[in-house]
Parts: structure tokens; C-alpha cells; sequence
């Protein structure tokens, strides 16, 4: 059986996915030290709904309330071999700022030798007219603090006081749960799977564990990390399931990680950055190697808007 990799570059000998790094990790700042000042309507934010890398600075973005300071384009859920491209249609749209039809422009006016994948999330530089970052990491933190002094919003999802705690669990619900369920998918070979998907489901059992009595992974109050593990819990049983092969257990089955699924979606405007139909549309029809007929499921039915029952939790 000829067996291919869906992204062959970033594939290993033992049919593992490695993800490639971060091609562009510039920084803005409140106090223009790095070269890029914080401003409003300079910088552009280029993403997908489907995404959830991209998803964590929407999520950001929308809780700092940064709407009208950073301006934000959403690409067309259905990459294809010339990558992310920029098309009018429902939850997406041709470029305004630049004109760009493929995301692949904005890598290559930054660095004309570029040849890795494209990725989202991009944020622009209107003014020297390249891209600061694709590193969403990086982006959750310049959109928690270096815009502040253009938004009301108080909200601090890096505290101090928590940051190397934070910097920890970030790690793990990165290695086993972000990246574990893609290593589900890209497997190649049954061992690179089943070690995924058996360090996946360790992990959502812990954290299902931890959320036992705490509201939030570190108490009352929600912080990166929380959003973090969102985007991933809020795709799973829609697509890492049943596209992913991460069919051990649904989210739906875990007591707690359901309760505080839903707690975080029905947080003031989250709702708002959760598209189900590019979520469900780009897996299914882009990922040709992993379901060639291309056929997108109807289901499954969840309602993430019923009552989570998490607020009397310390």
C-alpha cells in the first residue's frame, strides 16, 4: 500500500509529524523597542476560522477587545495546493489592505527565499509592509499587554505571579493534546499513532482530573493556557474524533472537560469566533490524504449552550 504523508516535509522515517517552526518572529511593543511600536490600524491580522492556531488570537483579540485597533481578514477555509487564499464567500473574504490573493504573497514580500509550508495566523505590518510574526504564541501575549493603552480592557491572561506555572502547562497541553491530536492524524505508521493517541487521552484524563474542582485550569479566573486547550476541545468532537482517529473517548464523555468546554464557549463574544463550517469544511475537503472522497459528516449534534454547572467551583 502506497502510504502518504500530508505534509511529506514534515514528516519523519517512522511515519511521525514533526511541525515545522515558526518562520517570522518579530514583536511589537508599547514602547517601540523591537522596531514595531504598538499603534492602531497599523497591523493586520490574516487567519482562518478553522485554524486553531489562528483561533487563539481571535479569541485574544476578541477579549481585549482589540476589534477596532487591529484590523482582521479571514481566508477561505478550503486550502488547496496553492495554499491559503483570499476569496469572497460566506465568513471570508478577498484582502483589503494588500490585494493579495494567496496568504503565500505576504511570506514572500517578507522574504522572497521563503519555501515552507504557509501558515495562520499572520499579523501585517501596514507601514514597513511585511509580516511581524505567524507565531501565535508570540501573538497571544502581544495582544494581552502591548496594546493596552488602546482598549479598556483590564484582562491579563499572562499574570505575572503565574508565569512559570503558566509556561509549564503550556508545554504539556501543547506536546499532548494541541499538537497530540495532528500526530494522531499525520501518523503514517499504526506505532507513531498509537503512541499519539495514547499520550492524548492521558492528557485529557489528567485535565479532566484537574478541572474536578477548580472552574478554570488554575482556579476562578481563566488564563492563556485555558484557550489554549479550547480551540482544541472545541474541534474534537466535531472533527479529531472521527477525521484524527482520536476515538478512544468524545469530549462529551468527560464530566469535566465538557462542563468547562462549554463554561469557556459561552464567555462573552467566544461564541462569536467558532465557525463549525469552515471548522468542519477545511478538514474534511483539504486533507486529501486522510479522507479522499472528500465528504464532510452532517454531525455530530452538540449544544454548547446549555448550563456547564461550573460556577460554584473554587
Amino acid at each position: 500500500m502506497d502510504v502518504r504523508a500530508q505534509f511529506p516535509n514534515e514528516q519523519s522515517k517512522a511515519g511521525e509529524f514533526t511541525r515545522q517552526s515558526d518562520a517570522f518572529r518579530g514583536w511589537v511593543t508599547a514602547d517601540d523597542s523591537s522596531g514595531f511600536p504598538s499603534s492602531p490600524d497599523r497591523y493586520h491580522l490574516y487567519v482562518s476560522w478553522a485554524c486553531p492556531w489562528a483561533h487563539r488570537t481571535i479569541i485574544v483579540r476578541k477579549l481585549k477587545k482589540l476589534e477596532e485597533v487591529i484590523g482582521m481578514t479571514v481566508v477561505d477555509p478550503i486550502r488547496d495546493e496553492q495554499g491559503w487564499a483570499f476569496r469572497e464567500g460566506s465568513g471570508h473574504s478577498l484582502d483589503p489592505i494588500n490585494g493579495f490573493h494567496f496568504l503565500r504573497e505576504a511570506y514572500e514580500a517578507t522574504d522572497p527565499h521563503y519555501r515552507g509550508r504557509v501558515t495562520v495566523p499572520v499579523l501585517w505590518d501596514r507601514f514597513t509592509k511585511r509580516i511581524v510574526t505567524n507565531s501565535d504564541d508570540d501573538l497571544m501575549r502581544i495582544f494581552n499587554s502591548e496594546f493596552d493603552r488602546f482598549t479598556d480592557s483590564q484582562l491579563d491572561l499572562y499574570p505575572e505571579a503565574r508565569r512559570q506555572d503558566i509556561d509549564e502547562l503550556n508545554r504539556f497541553v501543547y506536546e499532548n493534546v494541541n499538537d497530540g491530536v495532528y500526530r494522531a492524524g499525520f501518523a503514517t505508521s499504526q506505532r507513531a499513532y498509537e503512541r499519539a493517541v495514547r499520550q492524548l487521552f492521558d492528557a485529557l484524563d489528567l485535565l479532566d482530573a484537574r478541572l474536578a474542582n477548580r472552574r478554570f485550569l488554575f482556579g476562578t479566573t481563566f488564563v492563556e493556557t485555558d484557550w489554549r486547550l479550547f480551540v482544541t476541545l472545541v474541534r474534537f468532537d466535531a472533527v479529531y474524533h472521527g477525521h484524527f482517529k482520536c476515538n478512544i473517548r468524545r469530549i462529551v464523555d468527560y464530566p469535566n472537560l465538557f462542563g468547562y468546554l462549554k463554561d469557556l464557549y459561552q464567555t462573552d463574544g467566544v461564541a462569536d469566533t467558532v465557525n463549525f463550517d469552515h471548522i468542519k469544511r477545511h478538514y474534511y475537503l483539504t486533507h486529501g490524504e486522510i479522507n479522499p472522497t472528500g465528504i464532510v459528516p452532517l454531525g455530530p449534534e452538540q449544544d454548547l449552550t446549555t448550563p456547564h454547572g461550573r460556577e460554584h467551583l473554587a
